[in-house]
């Protein structure tokens, strides 16, 4: 049978979609580019916010109307929120969740033409087991993507994804181990340790180990691979954690820490488990640990209840910060989460005025952080073309163009920084 895919969301969504791919080929089956050619679409959904959710359904309207032919199957955080707005959909074969890909992919691969819809959704918040899939990916990326973690136990107010995922799982060591092994025998030269919330690593397993210890470990036993960080709570950053990994030259001094607003007040009514005082702390400990490093982070503006003085709060704070880059989002109402019965919620049009407003400082911070490169050297692993330039990612994930007449895809480079340039900056060869 012929499958393609569409995916929505994280990276462990990505994660996920690669590792049905590896084990559907694995069987006989092809996984095809062109939609008008595959027996079965899957639609891998993401619900972070309720704009996903629209964003999904639209997508799975337009694959059931666009190819009528081809069986539609659907997964992913959506359906495990809201598995019946699937249903409601024609021509939706096979409904499943966030859990069991093992159980997913055997039922994709019987699929029939019957009119019966199928159903396999769990009650997420009762699992309690890590399930092992294989990394990698079909397309000849240069960065694999390995997922240590599933699910979130920490339910911010504004935030679903402890629902559809469930409580924290984590990756056996040896399960890690062996997997990056095969990664680095496919020849990745980098590795993104990825998950739903990695800060909570191994804290479900006997013995107890922590995210230090996996990275410890892997660093240590692939020093010819780099090694990237997901997204991170503050709460991790210790002196224990710079201590220990800082001495890596292999770890990508890229850090990125969730942050989500610079105001104390806010925070609080977030359910973030720290303070700015502490996120502050964290900040400096990786720039003192790990020099030239580069920090970025995601921040929700318009948050229910969030006054001028606690947005300009939050904007003095990003500024001692300094961060490399920032994500910076709307405050987006979430059915199902305490924050959408808040009081005082923002307009859309306060909302998109704060998120101008703090992209601009974002802006002229990656501009000074991109200014701070020039004239460094930066090793940068080279993926792709554009527009005649070869484009890559140096250690602290700035995108980086250089001018060269060779075949430099999956190839580690070190590179003089000359200028800004696009959305990164321009170097050349030594």
């Amino acid at each position: 049978m012929k499958f393609a895919f569409h995916t929505l969301g994280c990276k462990v969504n990505q994660f996920e979609t690669q590792s049905l791919q590896l084990m559907l080929t694995e069987k006989g089956h092809s996984i095809v580019d062109d939609f008008s050619e595959a027996d079965v679409i899957v639609v891998n959904t993401c619900s972070v916010t309720s704009t996903s959710d629209q964003k999904s359904r639209r997508i799975i309207r337009h694959f059931s109307k666009t190819y009528p032919k081809a069986r539609l199957a659907v997964c992913g955080c959506m359906t495990q929120l809201s598995p019946d707005s699937v249903a409601e959909i024609d021509g939706v074969s096979l409904i499943s969740g966030t859990s069991d890909k093992k159980a997913f992919l055997k039922e994709l691969t019987e699929i029939s033409g019957s009119e019966q819809k199928r159903f396999d959704i769990d009650n997420s918040l009762s699992r309690r087991d890590f399930e092992l899939l294989p990394a990698g990916g079909l397309l000849g990326h240069t960065r694999a993507l390995l997922k240590i973690e599933d699910g979130c136990s920490n339910f911010c107010t504004y935030c679903i994804i402890p629902y559809t995922r469930g409580p924290v799982r984590s990756m056996p060591l040896e399960s890690a181990i062996s997997e990056c092994e095969k990664l680095v025998c496919d020849g990745y030269k980098e590795i993104v340790i990825t998950g739903i919330e990695i800060s909570s690593y191994g804290r479900d397993l006997t013995p107890k180990l922590t995210l230090i210890d996996i990275v410890y470990e892997l660093c240590s036993r692939f020093p010819t691979v780099r090694f990237r960080l997901g997204s991170l709570e503050p709460r991790i950053i210790t002196e224990d954690f710079c201590v220990k990994l800082s001495h890596f030259t292999n770890l990508c001094p890229h850090f990125h820490l969730s942050m989500q607003s610079g105001c104390d007040e806010t925070l609080r009514r977030m359910h973030r488990k720290y303070d700015t005082s502490l996120f502050l702390s964290s900040v400096t400990m990786l720039k003192r640990h790990f020099p030239d490093c580069a920090i970025t982070t995601d921040m929700i503006v318009g948050f229910p209840g969030e006054n001028e003085d606690e947005f300009s709060e939050t904007l003095q704070f990003i500024e001692k910060c300094a961060f490399s880059s920032m994500h910076i989002f709307p405050y987006s109402r979430r059915r199902g989460t305490l924050a959408d019965k808040m009081p005082n919620q923002l307009t859309r049009g306060e909302k998109a005025e704060r998120a101008s407003r703090a992209n601009k400082v974002a802006e002229n911070m990656k501009v000074s952080f991109l200014n701070s490169r020039i004239g460094k050297t930066e090793s940068v692993l080279f993926e792709e073309t554009s527009d005649g330039y070869w484009v890559g990612h140096a250690k602290n994930f700035i995108r980086v163009y250089v001018k060269s007449g060779f075949d430099l895809k999956n190839s580690v480079f070190d590179v003089s920084i000359t200028s800004i340039y696009r959305d990164g900056v321009l170097g050349e060869i030594i």
